[in-house]
């Protein structure tokens, strides 16, 4: 064993471990860890490895579910059975502390691992998403990171061929340190086609494949488990380099080199680079592994042994290969022109142990590395922070109501945050692979065929930050209730999620409050909606030493089924006079909406109204009035409320509406306000008796608003403008901010 550089509590202090966790390593190795294996210890017992401080709220999460294949915690992604022999893989995971610091590498590199996470399965990635939180927008460098985050994720995803369909995009000064990038991908794979991140049979040959090894990504998880502060632009290396066209490469070698029969394992290099690669999957299958670390293909001279382990330089994967059958392996990835080199066997020690020049430079456990094994649990304090009892103190009726609102309707519509998205996605490829059937028609959830078959999946992301923070139990629920209602909007079946939990410092007390009211809140929503989570990512210490926490941001991404793809429904309204009815209760309610905050600049009030039994009552109903082609549009009211899900409905055909509000409550809450649980549909007057016999048998409340018209936005017969007019505005906000 290599005896240079014994390591010393504050060795361990510097690589992010405390003093009690050195200790523990000691215990283990019944010694003091020479410096590559403390380094192996500080990456893999990082919060971003091991789930320290989370994994005891996330065992509560419901995982149970009627189509589930593979469930959280089981392989890289959650798989999720279509029926017909067919599987949808997918998962959401964060990039935001290395895009904060190199916003386009810190993107691209977040796609390639995402989207290497779903291959790793044997599944072909076939659509991707992102959400995407920035600061405010007049910041130079807030523009400078919108810009080079979203040529990040357009460069890589458009070159690797995976269409990005949708997303969302927020801003709020809480984010001017911390971006948030989460990036979601799914894929689709044949049963029996599927290949575990698992490893056994002594004398199995250990593969590296993929890209070099350089030193970039060195220390990344333990980069991503600390906060952003004015030193962290040392931590550059820690920022890794992707290459889509290597992607490509290996997305296609891989998915080829499965249906050869060899492959007994195969986990792709995400955070922790080899280390994690292989601790998880000897822990998986009970074996251990010997690795020669000087046969690991590099790309620069004279690395140090803890450089080659614990290098997250992309488009690498781990494969654990039938001895015997080494031939059809490299045949694959020859042809591919890529490396494939054996670089260890597979042992029944259940230790891994690494030798570099002949010499024994590491040897640790692979069971006390990871999540379930050794890697330490924590409880951590949590408390109410004063501002959420402040929050429960605001009254609507406070709020004065302004006299003109024609004026809050056109700051509304050039918001940031309701405007138009098209600055991004115009670059964004969302037709290659001409699977994508919402990319001209406008949806609440993207549908993405699944070629063959007359089936389609379903996904969306979505949270409101600003709910979360203002009530993060009641905010998360409807996250996910916003979620399940896009998809019903669009004509799908909600049936499982994947989440990514963006939160600051879990060591302070009230945001670990913020995460396990988060956690309490999702459990209770994907309970009632029948949305078992397959498992996502966890990043914390999003936040600075001057600027605070972000929100809390529990992304979710949620996945649905189209059995029959005819159902899809779109947004937009199709042709003057069909009539506008509105699913759902109004309530007389301001609270956390885009207009209280931006237009009467007030930030503490609690979450809107959300009743979950209700809004799961009218999910139900609109399902049925899709199947039964009863309506022409479905677009849930959401961010700027019934105006703007008005106004989004019209958009897309030049159309305009006539409404009338609803005497009983303010005319603005009935307008902007963003009570939950609200779907705007239109119907033709053909079918008007068809749709009130539906809706008056589900016992869902429901009222007509208006009509459809060719172009004016009128409300209780005052002028709000012309669509062309409101388009204008709408479509440019961020191109005049941001540039061409």
């Amino acid at each position: 064993m290599e005896q240079l550089q014994l390591t010393t509590v504050e060795t361990a202090k510097d690589l992010g471990l405390l003093p009690e966790e050195f200790d523990r390593i000691n215990e283990i190795l019944g010694r003091v860890p020479n410096f590559t294996e403390l380094s192996i210890f500080s990456v893999m017992w990082s919060e971003h490895c091991s789930y320290k401080n989370s994994i005891t709220w996330l065992k509560t999460l419901p995982k149970d579910g009627p189509r589930m294949l593979a469930k959280a915690g089981e392989e890289n992604a959650g798989l999720v059975d279509l029926g017909d022999g067919i599987g949808c893989a997918f998962k959401i995971e964060s990039h935001n502390h290395p895009s904060a610091l190199e916003p386009y590498q810190g993107a691209a590199t977040g796609v390639g691992g995402i989207n290497r996470d779903i291959f790793t399965m044997g599944a072909r990635p076939i659509a991707q998403l992102n959400s995407l939180r920035f600061g405010d927008l007049a910041l130079d460098r807030t523009k400078w990171l919108v810009k080079g985050v979203v040529k990040g994720i357009s460069h890589y995803g458009n070159a690797f061929g995976i269409p990005t369909v949708g997303g969302e995009l927020f801003f709020d000064e809480c984010y001017n340190v911390n971006p948030l990038v989460n990036a979601f991908s799914a894929g689709i794979v044949k049963a029996g086609e599927t290949v575990s991140a698992t490893s056994y049979g002594v004398g199995n040959p250990v593969y590296i494949v993929g890209s070099a090894t350089g030193k970039d990504g060195i220390h990344g998880a333990a980069f991503a488990s600390k906060d952003i502060t004015k030193d962290s632009v040392n931590d550059l290396p820690a920022v890794q380099v992707g290459d889509p066209f290597q992607e490509k490469l290996l997305l296609e070698a891989t998915l080829e080199v499965i249906k050869t029969g060899a492959v007994v394992g195969m986990q792709d290099m995400g955070a922790a680079g080899i280390i994690c690669s292989n601790s998880e999957m000897s822990a998986k299958g009970e074996h251990g592994m010997r690795i020669d670390l000087d046969k690991v293909p590099t790309r620069q001279a004279n690395m140090k042994p803890f450089e080659i382990l614990l290098s997250e330089s992309q488009e690498r994967m781990l494969i654990v290969v039938h001895k015997g059958r080494e031939a059809e392996v490299e045949a694959v990835f020859d042809k591919w022109d890529l490396n494939c080199a054996i670089i260890g066997e597979v042992t029944d020690t259940k230790r891994l142990e690494y030798y570099a020049k002949g010499v024994l430079v590491a040897d640790v456990p692979a069971d006390d590395l990871v999540l379930g094994g050794g890697a330490p649990v924590y409880q951590r304090e949590y408390k109410e922070p004063a501002y959420f009892k402040e929050n429960q103190k605001f009254k609507t009726e406070d709020v004065e109501e302004p006299a003109d609102l024609v004026a809050v309707a056109e700051h509304l519509i050039s918001h940031p945050n309701i405007a138009s998205k098209r600055w991004v996605t115009d670059q964004y490829d969302s037709m290659v692979g001409v699977q994508t059937m919402t990319t001209n028609r406008p949806s609440d959830a993207a549908v993405v065929a699944v070629l063959g078959t007359d089936k389609a999946i379903v996904i969306t992301v979505d949270c409101n930050s600003r709910y979360v923070y203002a009530d993060p139990q009641k905010g998360c629920e409807i996250a996910v209730a916003e979620a399940a209602r896009n998809i019903t909007c669009a004509g799908g079946e909600p049936v499982a999620i994947t989440n990514c939990l963006n939160f600051g410092n879990p060591y302070n007390p009230e945001v670990y409050w913020q995460f396990v009211s988060a956690i309490k809140g999702m459990s209770a929503a994907c309970t009632k909606f029948e949305t078992p989570v397959t498992g996502g990512n966890v990043s914390f210490y999003n936040q600075s030493p001057d600027g605070g926490s972000v929100f809390p941001t529990p992304t979710i991404g949620m996945l649905g089924v189209m059995d029959d793809i005819t159902n899809i429904m779109t947004s937009d309204f199709k042709q003057p006079d069909d009539l506008i009815y509105l699913i759902g209760e109004s309530v007389n309610d301001i609270a956390s909406s885009q207009y209280l905050a931006s237009w009467h600049k007030v930030l503490a009030a609690p979450a809107p109204y959300f009743d979950m039994n209700k809004e799961y009552d009218m999910h139900q109903v609109v399902k049925q009035l899709i199947k039964h082609k009863v309506i022409q549009s479905a677009h849930d009211v959401a961010d700027g409320g019934l105006y703007i899900a008005l106004t989004e409905s019209a958009l897309p055909n030049g159309l305009g509406f006539d409404i009338d509000t609803d005497g009983a409550i303010r005319k603005d809450a009935f307008l902007f306000g963003e009570a939950q649980g609200r779907v705007v549909v239109s119907v033709a007057p053909a079918d008007q008796e068809r749709f009130i016999e539906i809706m008056a048998t589900s016992e869902v409340e429901f009222s007509l608003l208006g009509a459809v018209n060719n172009g004016f936005l009128n409300v209780d017969e005052e002028a709000f403008g012309h669509i062309t007019d409101i388009k204008m505005v709408y479509d440019n906000v961020l191109h005049n901010i941001l540039g061409a």
